[in-house]
């Protein structure tokens, strides 16, 4: 394996992304016909990937995959003189959810043995073929069914499979990641770009991320018209059946109970304290002292992968619009999956 042409090939992948991205369907290649073709499959395969969002996706992790970031995320890491098998079971949730881990196991001179999610089993390895073009063929890697034959594992899934994955692979190398979730933190004097952008960390893949905000935080006096007014560029997600069908039952257990909501009908904001919130809900809580909401995120660090707010705040927080931004130093479950492989 060549460290020098993996990195070159990652390079040639980022810009073949983004010339397939730029290219109207009307002057596509054959090559570009197959490109197009594999969104479409993943989206009849799973119809939470919308060809909006895994063009997003790709959009991302094109602008990402740079020499510069490439060589310096590498950098801080030693990498491996020895390659073993790394057994990688992926999630399914987001598109190209599980991307991250794959060219850390490949960058990391180790050898992936990938058990794909059965919601996500298309841009991979069309991904991963290219990139082996790319490279000259030093893109070693192998699709399993079952995962046998391994030096160690990275597997992510809800919190009850967790459970499963930690005792299955209790004598085993492994980072095991659980259910995480995202919030936000508003000061009061959000300008309303700034609150737009907080709807696309709400709404960006339909919510399902782990990024993806459900529980914010807002002063005493703030107006929840204001939140509202600033999702108005995400109402047609109430146009997808999926996101609809869990609008309309959540929205149909509130009434039933009595429960308190606001509703703008495509998305519904709860006064409620749970970190995590149903898909097409939006749980907030007032504060008087900012202490209160720190004491929370104390409580709650190892559920909360992102928290999204001003500087100023003095949290460890991202910008809004940053949530579906992560640099390749930004590591699920705040695990350093490099770190983990150096070491194996």
């Amino acid at each position: 394996m060549n460290v020098e042409k993996q990195i070159s090939g990652l390079c040639k992948l980022s810009i073949y992304i983004k010339e397939f991205l730029k290219k109207n369907p009307d002057n596509f290649n054959e090559d570009d016909m197959n490109f197009s073709a594999v969104l479409r499959k993943s989206e009849i395969e799973n119809s939470w990937f919308t060809i909006e969002n895994q063009k997003f996706a790709l959009n991302q992790w094109a602008d990402l995959l740079t020499e510069n970031n490439i060589k310096k995320w590498l950098s801080k890491y030693q990498v491996s003189k020895f390659p073993k098998k790394v057994g990688l079971i992926l999630a399914g949730n987001i598109p190209m959810v599980g991307f991250h881990d794959v060219i850390s196991v490949i960058l990391s001179q180790h050898i992936p043995k990938i058990k794909l999610s059965s919601k996500d089993k298309t841009m991979l390895p069309f991904l991963l073929n290219k990139w082996n073009e790319f490279s000259e063929g030093n893109i070693p890697f192998e699709f399993v069914e079952r995962l046998t034959d391994f030096d160690a594992v990275i597997a992510t899934g809800s919190n009850n499979t967790a459970r499963y994955l930690e005792y299955y692979f209790k004598d085993s190398l492994s980072i095991i990641r659980k259910n995480r979730t995202s919030v936000a933190i508003l000061k009061g004097d959000e300008t309303e770009a700034e609150l737009q952008l907080l709807a696309e960390d709400i709404f960006r893949y339909f919510g399902l991320g782990c990024r993806n905000v459900t529980r914010i935080f807002i002063p005493q006096d703030f107006l929840i018209d204001q939140i509202f007014e600033s999702f108005l560029n995400f109402k047609d997600v109430i146009n997808h059946h999926k996101y609809a069908n869990n609008y309309e039952y959540n929205r149909a257990i509130y009434l039933l109970n009595a429960e308190r909501f606001w509703d703008n009908n495509f998305v519904m904001l709860k006064e409620d304290d749970a970190l995590f919130s149903p898909l097409s809900v939006l749980n907030f809580s007032r504060y008087s002292d900012i202490n209160e909401v720190q004491s929370f995120i104390n409580e709650n660090k190892n559920d909360i992968q992102a928290i999204v707010a001003k500087p100023e705040l003095g949290f460890d927080s991202i910008n809004f619009g940053e949530a579906q931004n992560p640099g390749l130093d930004t590591y699920a479950d705040d695990v350093d999956t490099m770190e983990f492989l150096s070491l194996i």
